[in-house]
């Protein structure tokens, strides 16, 4: 911008600036807080309306076409059909993308009737909680995109819980979510989904496959790639846990771990083959049944191999709880897909860009 070009517009937003005072209510601001929402106010309703259009015209070179009107973070716009076609907005659309992007980033983090409320608060325009809901399910979401080869991943379950009829118990069901360098992706019923994108993309040979002694991950992991491309990993933190469910002498549970840190499957079952409870039982098979999956933790962490923990998947999960599970939360189950989807591409920053 030139000196001249500057000056003019000092003097032009000082003229409008006059006139924004005159028309708004003393009693609004008395305070910062209060010029601040009553500017903001004023400028969306008289000033942005005038502005919008102005760039609309010059940047589209158009003005043919039926005029359609939206709901914006500049206040209520209208534009022709050609216009819309020339500036990326969809057909049929209420709200303008970055109004869109405003409320699909809050509903990604809050309940639609809480999102509602705070954009009100941050921008001014009011969209209801039900259109919130509605423009989540209208959406497409964007997978992470993958630039470079998969080296690792690891694939977890989460709970959801279902609506039921009134005063029945609630249900909670599984549902399944892969991690990778790259980003997240959820899916419920739907493993199919996420073992397609996966074998979509590029992938490391070996590509490394973690996950803990549940029999559905592995079930996901079976799909991915062949088993000579794949390398399955138990889990370090799940192994130890389940260790330490066993009980009993301490100087044993340590000599186990020290040897499941080494991969010495058969040295750890062997320190509890004159052990009678369920519980030792029950480990020994668990550790039979993964033998192929306990490899040398302490060989794997000091070469830098790869992982040896589901850490980035677990921590996916609950951060997809905290939008799934908030207080009172319950979604029908054919809404289930859309809503991990919707809170997947929040966290993989697709929704909007800065």
């Amino acid at each position: 911008m030139t000196s001249d070009q500057e000056q003019a517009l000092n003097a032009h937003l000082e003229a409008i600036a006059q006139i924004l005072y005159d028309e708004s209510d003393s009693t609004a601001i008395t305070t910062l807080e209060g010029i601040e929402l009553t500017l903001k106010d004023q400028i969306q309703t008289h000033v942005s309306p005038q502005l919008g259009p102005f760039f609309i015209r010059k940047v589209s070179r158009t003005t043919a076409g039926k005029k359609r009107r939206l709901k914006s973070t500049l206040g209520q716009l209208t534009l022709t059909h050609r216009q819309a076609q020339s500036l990326g907005v969809a057909p049929h659309r209420q709200l303008s993308p970055h109004l869109e992007n405003c409320c699909l980033r809050l509903s990604a983090n809050l309940s639609y009737a809480q999102a509602a409320k705070d954009l009100a608060y941050l921008t001014g325009i009011v969209v209801p909680a039900k259109s919130q809901q509605r423009l989540v399910h209208q959406q497409d979401f964007a997978m992470p995109r993958v630039d470079c080869p998969i080296q690792e991943l690891s694939v977890d379950g989460g709970k959801i819980r279902l609506r039921t009829e009134l005063h029945q118990a609630s249900e909670w069901r599984d549902y399944k979510a892969v991690a990778t360098e790259q980003g997240i992706i959820a899916n419920f019923h739907n493993n199919a989904q996420m073992i397609n994108w996966v074998n979509s993309q590029p992938l490391e040979v070996p590509v490394t496959c973690l996950g803990d002694g549940h029999a559905g991950v592995w079930n996901i992991v079976a799909e991915i790639a062949t088993a000579a491309e794949r390398r399955e990993i138990l889990d370090w933190y799940h192994l130890v846990e389940n260790l330490h469910k066993v009980g009993g002498s301490t100087r044993r549970l340590h000599q186990a771990e020290t040897h499941l840190w080494k991969g010495e499957v058969d040295a750890a079952i062997a320190l509890f083959k004159d052990c009678r409870g369920k519980q030792a039982q029950r480990f020994c098979e668990y550790l039979s049944k993964h033998r192929q999956r306990i490899v040398n933790y302490d060989y794997f962490q000091a070469e830098g191999i790869c992982g040896v923990g589901s850490g980035a998947v677990e921590s996916a999960i609950k951060q997809i709880g905290r939008r799934v599970q908030i207080s009172g939360a319950q979604w029908n189950a054919e809404n289930v897909p859309q809503v991990l989807a919707h809170r997947c591409a929040y966290l993989n920053g697709l929704i909007g860009s800065l």
